[in-house]
């Protein structure tokens, strides 16, 4: 098991973060890193009077953001699924 772990640096903000991680994670986590630069550096352009906290907090919270808004647009999803079987139950017993 321990040979399906790789161990990397990532630089996110400017600082190395050491990782282990397994190995099918690797593009993941390096895909992560890089939104997260990218992000950085976008709000580095925009704000020049803030620190690099500042912006990995607003990064932060705006990833966060978009994870709750895909978090609920999958319950609406499921909801739909569960109203459709619930109605094609009730079709089936109303037959």
């Amino acid at each position: 098991m321990m040979e399906d772990m790789l161990s990397i640096k990532v630089q996110i903000a400017e600082r190395f973060y050491p990782l282990k991680i397994k190995r099918q994670d690797e593009e993941k986590i390096r895909k992560a890193s890089n939104l997260i630069n990218d992000k950085v550096l976008q709000y580095k352009q925009r704000y020049t009077d803030k620190d690099t906290q500042d912006f990995m907090a607003m990064a932060a919270l705006q990833f966060v953001i978009n994870l709750i808004d895909c978090e609920q647009q999958q319950n609406v999803v499921s909801l739909e699924e569960e109203l459709g079987n619930l109605s094609s139950e009730l079709d089936d017993l109303l037959k």
